[in-house]
C-alpha cells in the first residue's frame, strides 16, 4: 500500500517527488502529521489522517495539542498493521469499517467512554498526558498502559471479527478464549466487583483480559502487536544478542524484520530473549521491566492462533486500497 512506504524524504516548498510523483504534506502537518498525500489523491489528509472520525473543535487548541501526540501513536498503529497486511477499510468507505473518535473529557468535562462499537475507536485525548495515564495505572492496577497499548488492545477488537470469517476459526477462538457470545454487561459487573481470578497468571496475559472472551481477544492481540513490533525495531538497529556473551542461551538470537514465514515459536522464543534482555537495561536505569508479563503455556496457545489469523489474513487488495483512498460521499459530490 503506497501511504504505508517507511520512506523519508525531504520537502520542498511542501512537496517532494518520489519517482515521477508529486505527494504533498498532509493538511493537519501543522497539528504533528509527517505523512505525505499524492497529488491525485481526493483529499489533503493522509490516510491515518482521514481515519479520524471526530475531533476537538478548531479552536480547542489545548485539546488539539493532546490530539497532536495521540495521532502520532496512531500513525505508528496505522504502519503497522499495513506491514503486518492487515485490510484498512476506513469508517466512511464502508460501514464498520475502522474509524477513530478522538475526543477530549478536558474540554467540556464530560466522560469520554473509551472503548470499540462497530469500527469505531473511541479515546479520551486526556490519557496522552503521563500523570492522568499514569495515575489510571495505578487505579486500574496495570502494570503497563500507553496510548499505543491501548490503540493495539482496542483495533484488536476491530480485527476480531475482520479476520475470523468462517465456523472452524469461531469454534477455535472460543475453544481458547471462551464464548464472546457471554453477557458482556455481566462480566463487566462480575469483573469491577470480584477482580479477576486468584490463579489468572496461568491462562491470561493481564488481569483485564480475564473479563471477557472479546478482552481477552483484544489483549492478546495487542501484545502481539507489542511483541512483533519491538522485534521489528530491533531488527531495524541490528540488534543481536550473542550466545558467548550473555550466558543464557545456546545460540545467537537474531530478530528479523518479518515474522510472517516463521513460527509463533520462533516468535516467541526471540522475544523471549529479547523482552529479557530490555528488562535488564530497564532495571539499570531505575525503571520498572519494559514487558512486564509472563507469557505461560495457555497464553502461547492464543497467541499463536493471532499468529496464524494475521499471517494468513488477505494483503490489503488492489480494490481496498482504491476504496481506502477513494473520495468520500460528499467529496464526490
Amino acid at each position: 500500500m503506497e501511504v504505508l512506504d517507511r520512506e523519508f524524504v525531504g520537502l520542498r516548498s511542501g512537496r517532494a517527488v518520489v519517482d515521477g510523483v508529486t505527494w504533498y504534506a498532509c493538511s493537519e502537518r501543522e497539528w504533528g502529521c509527517n505523512w505525505l498525500v499524492r497529488e491525485d489523491a481526493p483529499a489533503g489528509r493522509c490516510i491515518s489522517c482521514r481515519l479520524t472520525r471526530t475531533r476537538p473543535a478548531s479552536d480547542d487548541t489545548i485539546a488539539l495539542e493532546k490530539l497532536a501526540s495521540v495521532e502520532e501513536a496512531k500513525r505508528r498503529l496505522i504502519m503497522q498493521v499495513g506491514d503486518l497486511g492487515l485490510p484498512i477499510v476506513p469508517w466512511d468507505v464502508r460501514s464498520g469499517g475502522l474509524g477513530f473518535d478522538l475526543l477530549s473529557s478536558r474540554s467540556d468535562g464530560k466522560k469520554v467512554m473509551i472503548g470499540h462499537a462497530n469500527g469505531i475507536i473511541t479515546i479520551d485525548l486526556a490519557e496522552s498526558l503521563d500523570d492522568v495515564r499514569e495515575a489510571l495505572r495505578v487505579r486500574l492496577g496495570e502494570p503497563y498502559r500507553t496510548v499505543l497499548g491501548h490503540l493495539r488492545h482496542e483495533v484488536g477488537h476491530y480485527y476480531q471479527n475482520v479476520l475470523i470469517t468462517n465456523d472452524t476459526d469461531w469454534a477455535r477462538c472460543r475453544e481458547l478464549f471462551g464464548d464472546e457470545r457471554a453477557s458482556y454487561q455481566d462480566a463487566l459487573k462480575r469483573h469491577y466487583a470480584t477482580g479477576a481470578p486468584d490463579d489468572w497468571r496461568e491462562s491470561f496475559i493481564s488481569e483485564y483480559a480475564t473479563m471477557h472472551p472479546w478482552e481477552d481477544f483484544a489483549e492478546t492481540f495487542a501484545h502481539y502487536l507489542h511483541i512483533v513490533g519491538t522485534l521489528q525495531t530491533a531488527a531495524a538497529i541490528g540488534m543481536r544478542l550473542d550466545a558467548d556473551a550473555s550466558r543464557m542461551r545456546d545460540i545467537d538470537v537474531v530478530p528479523l524484520g518479518d515474522y510472517r514465514d516463521q513460527s509463533v515459536g520462533r516468535v516467541l522464543a526471540d522475544w523471549s530473549a529479547v523482552s529479557m534482555g530490555l528488562n535488564r537495561v530497564n532495571r539499570s536505569m531505575g525503571l520498572r521491566d519494559l514487558y512486564p508479563f509472563t507469557i505461560t503455556t495457555p497464553v502461547q496457545r492464543k497467541l499463536g492462533f493471532v499468529h496464524d489469523l494475521i499471517t494468513h489474513a488477505p494483503l490489503t487488495t488492489d480494490e481496498q486500497v482504491a476504496l481506502a483512498l477513494a473520495p468520500r460521499d460528499e467529496e464526490r459530490a
